[in-house]
């Protein structure tokens, strides 16, 4: 009696889970994966993965694609370029953003965004919602209503002069958020101390771009975490803290976090591989290095490092904001712009997982178990993907990276597909690089090549996950009396 054969066996690599490392075949049937195990039947097509590791598709969880700027300026990447570029570098999920911008109504703009992905992604998406005009008609209908449709996390910002939100609009939405049992992802930086130094410094004739890191007051980070932490234990809802950049951040993420308050955070491979020092070049080409908050210090590095290994950050995100080096991008204020006037953001989708995987795994900074948490597992659970992303495990979707961890590439940006121009890793060699990518049981990734086309990718509906759900800490209406022993 014969069988039918899986649709398509991966063949004698190691599987490496975020709990576990193991010599073992992975079958698919059509989308998921089917089966683990020694020696699994044949397939109808089999992939041969002996000497490489097979790994959970990465998932970035903090990607700006095909997004206007609250100045009015789009990046350079679509989505089909961005998530092709995601797919080379091994991540299967991208998790972007639909910006409303004042004036703007949010379900409107969720749509547009749905539009942009629907016809270029090749990986599936799902959406933060950019909150910059928490009107009521957007806390009371249009955020209820688009949670319920999967779009489970909302980020807003504390700095920025046409999207940053005052302490009581914060409090509006972090309030809005635990009702809807959504996440509240924020950019926290204090926005008065931003302001106040990049006056004097301009004043004063400092604009080239490598003033841009001093106009970031190390400080500002610090405070505006402790202000955040405060908002949000006060209305008991839970936050993400997007691209922690400092020594001090990290301690008052931990301190929160020891407190037993439902504090997430993160941080970028910028803030792990690159310094100041790199902004401090001839000319305009600092401004390759520019993004917020800046890159900062060697020491904050080891803090950093030492933050994920503690587990006080659980994720790192590429924060890809890709802007050319021309009037379309950087430059869009003219040849000779100050640093205030050329646009914060660099490139990071591709180059991420191998920056990852050469530090933690082939030079053993916190291991392969480590790597696969930090770039999948761990992002799935917080933004209500698990298990179907994020892991190996029968029933998931077979959105699987194939890496050859001995592969030796020198990132350059001819080797990049996203449509920036220039990498800020130029010449950084890395061991370890995917060589075939599957999602969804497809071959997206193979043999340097693409292998599917421009809206393939799915849209992810997510439901509000175990990360969203306030911490118990007070009631859930808000009562003078109670709180503050107040007459009625």
């Amino acid at each position: 009696m014969s069988t039918k054969p899986y649709d398509l066996v991966l063949r004698g690599g190691t599987v490496a889970t975020a709990s576990a490392v193991f010599a073992a075949d992975v079958a698919v049937e059509g989308e998921t994966i089917a089966a683990i195990g020694r020696n699994l039947p044949a397939g109808a097509k089999e992939i041969d993965a002996r000497g490489k590791l097979v790994l959970p598709g990465g998932i970035d969880s903090h990607c700006h694609i095909e997004q206007v700027s609250a100045g009015g300026l789009l990046n350079a990447d679509t989505f089909e370029s961005a998530t092709v570029s995601a797919a080379f570098g091994g991540t299967t999920t991208v998790i972007s953003f639909a910006a409303q911008h004042i004036g703007l109504k949010l379900d409107e703009v969720v749509e547009a965004y749905h539009a942009l992905a629907r016809k270029g992604a090749v990986i599936d998406y799902a959406f933060h919602m950019i909150i910059a005009d928490p009107t009521e008609v957007t806390l009371k209908d249009h955020i209820p209503k688009l949670v319920g449709a999967g779009h489970a996390s909302i980020k807003v910002f504390m700095t920025y002069d046409r999207i940053k939100l005052d302490d009581a609009q914060m409090l509006d939405v972090l309030q809005t958020a635990r009702d809807c049992r959504a996440l509240v992802c924020v950019h926290a930086e204090n926005h008065a101390m931003i302001s106040w130094t990049v006056k004097r410094l301009l004043a004063n004739g400092y604009r080239a771009p490598r003033y841009h890191g001093v106009s970031h007051p190390r400080a500002s980070e610090a405070e505006a975490f402790n202000r955040l932490i405060a908002l949000a234990a006060f209305i008991d809802q839970p936050i993400m803290i997007f691209h922690v950049s400092t020594a001090e951040g990290a301690a008052r993420v931990r301190a929160a976090r020891g407190e037993g308050l439902k504090v997430f955070a993160e941080t970028c491979p910028q803030y792990l591989f690159l310094t100041a020092q790199d902004l401090d070049r001839l000319g305009l080409e600092g401004a390759k290095w520019m993004c917020s908050p800046p890159v900062r210090t060697g020491a904050d590095q080891e803090a950093l490092w030492q933050a994920l290994a503690l587990g006080d950050l659980q994720t790192v995100s590429s924060d890809h904001a890709p802007y050319r080096m021309d009037a379309s991008g950087k430059l869009s204020a003219g040849p000779d712009p100050n640093f205030k006037e050329i646009a914060n953001g660099m490139p990071g989708l591709e180059a991420r997982l191998p920056l990852l995987f050469d530090a933690m795994v082939t030079k053993g900074r916190l291991g392969l178990e480590k790597f696969v948490a930090l770039s999948a597992t761990e992002p799935a659970k917080i933004y209500g993907l698990h298990p179907r992303k994020g892991d190996i495990v029968v029933g998931a979707d077979a959105d699987i990276a194939i890496w050859d961890p001995r592969r030796e590439v020198t990132l350059a940006a001819p080797l990049m597909h996203d449509l920036t121009g220039y990498t800020p890793y130029e010449g950084r060699k890395v061991t370890g690089w995917p060589v075939t990518v599957l999602s969804r049981g497809r071959v997206v990734v193979d043999d340097a090549t693409l292998r599917v086309a421009p809206g393939s990718g799915k849209f992810l509906a997510r439901k509000a996950g175990p990360a969203a759900e306030p911490t118990g800490r007070r009631a859930p209406e808000f009562d003078p009396a109670k709180n503050f022993g107040a007459k009625m």
